[in-house]
C-alpha cells in the first residue's frame, strides 16, 4: 500500500493574530485550502466554525507575542475541533443504544444518566482529571500530577512545531473521559441509584481513569517496561475495558434485574423501541471517526487511513455477529447486528493506526463472532448486562489491544514503497508485542477491578445501598427516580 501526501500550497500569509473576527474565516480558509472568495460563496457556511476555532487560538494567550500560524497548525487544531465534536456527539448515540434496548419504564432514567454524566465528567476532568493524566510526574511512570485546572495558555513553541493548544487537547481527552463513564451506565441499567451512580462516575473521571491513562499515554511505564512499546491508539483497554470493567463490577456488586434469572435460566427483557437503538448504533459509527482518527492528532495523510481501517472493522464486525447469531438462532438478531458493529469498532479501536485493512476487517469479523459468545457467557455465569455491554466494550476492548501483537505493523513509521514493517506474531515481528500487549490489557483489569470495587463499596456504605428498592424497581426508575414518564401518552390507566 502507498498513500500519497499532497503538500500544500505556500501562498503569503497575513498574521491571523492580527486579524479581526469579520476577516479570520476567510483568512484560515485561505491558509488551509488557498480558497479565493471570487470561485465560491461556498465558505460562507463555515463562519461559525472558523469563528469559534479562531477565538479557542486568540483567546488562549496574549497573540502579540506569539509566532505566525501556520497552515499546519491551523489545521492540526481545527482538525481535532472537529473531532471532539463528534466524540461528544457520541453520547447521543450511547443514550440512544441504551434507551431503545431497555425497557420504556426506565427510559427517562437512561436518558438522564447519559446526558448528567457527560456534563460530570468534563468538570470532573477540569478541575484534576486532565493534571493526574498528563501531568508531571511524581511517581515515575505510574503517577503524575501538575496543578488544580488544566493551563490554557499557547506557548510559542506549540505555534513553531505546529502542536496543539490546550484548550483544544482538553475538550478532545474530556470528550474521552466521558464515553469511559458511559459505557458503566449500560451494564447497571435499570436498577442502580441516580445519585450513587453519578457519584462513582465523578470518581472514575477523576481519578481511577485519568490514572490508567497516563500509564501509556503520558509515556508511563508500559511504555519503558519492555523491550517495545504499549500500543493502544484510541483506547480499547484505555477507553473501552476501562469503562466496561468498572461497570461489571456495578453489575456483580447489584445483582441482576428482577425477574431476569428464573431457576438459574435467563429470560429475554426485550428492548422497548429497536428503532431509537438502530439510530444510536449509527450516531456511534459516525462518531468513532472522531474518535480513532482524531487520536491521529494532527491532519496528515494518515486520517483517512485510519477512518478505513474502523470503517472495515465494523463492517467485519456487522457481518460476524449476524452470521453466527442467525446459526445459533434460527434468524438474524438485530440486537446482535448492533453490538457486532460496536464490538468490530472497539476491536479496531487500539490498532487502527497499526493494521492492515484486511487486518482490520478480519480483527472486527473476529470481535462480531466473540461478542455472540460473551454475551452468551455473561448469561450462563448469571450476570445481568441488559444491553451487551461489557461484551462490547470490554472482552472486544481486550480483543483489541491483543490483536496488534498477532498481526499488528508499525505502518506509519513504514518508508514508502516498502512493505510494512511487521510487529505482532504472524507478521515477523517476534512475541515481544504480544507479550506487552497482554501485559496492558491485565493492567488496566486489575487496576479497574480492585479500584472501582472499593469505589462502588464505599459509595454504597455512605448511601444507604447502590440499587433502588424492589418496589420502586418494579415501577420503573423513570417514576421513582424522576418522577415522569419517556411516554406519558401510552401510560397504563390501571
Amino acid at each position: 500500500m502507498t498513500t500519497a501526501m499532497q503538500t500544500p500550497r505556500r501562498r503569503s500569509r497575513s498574521k491571523l493574530q492580527e486579524a479581526s473576527l469579520a476577516d479570520g474565516p476567510m483568512l484560515l480558509l485561505r491558509s488551509i485550502r488557498g480558497f479565493s472568495s471570487n470561485r465560491s460563496m461556498l465558505w460562507l457556511a463555515t463562519v461559525p466554525l472558523a469563528l469559534f476555532g479562531l477565538g479557542v487560538f486568540n483567546l488562549s494567550a496574549n497573540a502579540s507575542d506569539l509566532p505566525e500560524l501556520s497552515a499546519a497548525f491551523l489545521a492540526n487544531n481545527l482538525w481535532l475541533l472537529i473531532a471532539t465534536i463528534l466524540v461528544i456527539f457520541m453520547n447521543a448515540g450511547f443514550a440512544m443504544v441504551e434507551a431503545g434496548m431497555c425497557r420504556s419504564k426506565n427510559a427517562v432514567n437512561i436518558l438522564a444518566k447519559n446526558l448528567f454524566v457527560f456534563a460530570l465528567a468534563v468538570t470532573a476532568y477540569w478541575f484534576v482529571g486532565y493534571s493526574i493524566m498528563y501531568g508531571d510526574s511524581l511517581i515515575d511512570g505510574w503517577l503524575y500530577f501538575k496543578t488544580l485546572f488544566f493551563d490554557p495558555t499557547v506557548t510559542a513553541e506549540t505555534i513553531a512545531d505546529d502542536g496543539l493548544v490546550p484548550t483544544v487537547d482538553f475538550l478532545f481527552q474530556a470528550a474521552f473521559a466521558g464515553t469511559a463513564a458511559t459505557i458503566v451506565s449500560g451494564l447497571v441499567a435499570e436498577r442502580v441509584k441516580f445519585g450513587e451512580f453519578v457519584v462513582f462516575a465523578l470518581v472514575l473521571t477523576a481519578f481511577i481513569y485519568p490514572i490508567a491513562g497516563s500509564w501509556e499515554w503520558n509515556s508511563g511505564w508500559l511504555n519503558t517496561i519492555g523491550k517495545v512499546e504499549f500500543i493502544d491508539f484510541a483506547g480499547s483497554s484505555i477507553v473501552h475495558s476501562v469503562g466496561a470493567w468498572a461497570g461489571l463490577i456495578g453489575a456483580m456488586l447489584l445483582g441482576p434485574r428482577i425477574g431476569k434469572f428464573i431457576d438459574g435460566k435467563p429470560q429475554a427483557m426485550p428492548g422497548h423501541n429497536m428503532a431509537i437503538a438502530t439510530l444510536g448504533a449509527l450516531i456511534l459509527w459516525i462518531g468513532w471517526y472522531g474518535f480513532n482518527p482524531g487520536s491521529q492528532l494532527a491532519m496528515d495523510q494518515w486520517v483517512p487511513y485510519v477512518a478505513v481501517t474502523t470503517t472495515l472493522g465494523a463492517a467485519g464486525g456487522a457481518i460476524g455477529a449476524t452470521v453466527l447469531s442467525t446459526m445459533t438462532s434460527g434468524k438474524p438478531d438485530l440486537t446482535m447486528i448492533i453490538n457486532g458493529i460496536l464490538a468490530g469498532l472497539v476491536s479496531v479501536t487500539a490498532g487502527c493506526g497499526n493494521l492492515t485493512m484486511s487486518g482490520s476487517w478480519l480483527a472486527g469479523l473476529v470481535g462480531g463472532l466473540i461478542v455472540v459468545f460473551a454475551v452468551g457467557a455473561l448469561d450462563a455465569a448469571g450476570i445481568d448486562d441488559p444491553v451487551g455491554a461489557f461484551s462490547v466494550h470490554g472482552v472486544c476492548g481486550v480483543w483489541g489491544t491483543i490483536v496488534i501483537g498477532l498481526w499488528g505493523y508499525d505502518i506509519q513509521n513504514t518508508p514508502v514503497g516498502e512493505p510494512f514493517i511487521g510487529i505482532g506474531l504472524f507478521t515477523g515481528g517476534g512475541i515481544d508485542q504480544l507479550g506487552i500487549q497482554a501485559l496492558g490489557a491485565g493492567a488496566y483489569a486489575i487496576w479497574t477491578i480492585v479500584t472501582c470495587w472499593l469505589a462502588w463499596s464505599i459509595i454504597g456504605g455512605l448511601f444507604g445501598g447502590i440499587r433502588v428498592s424492589e418496589s420502586e424497581e418494579v415501577q420503573g426508575l423513570d417514576i421513582g427516580e424522576h418522577g415522569m414518564e419517556a411516554y406519558p401518552d401510552f401510560a397504563s390507566t390501571k
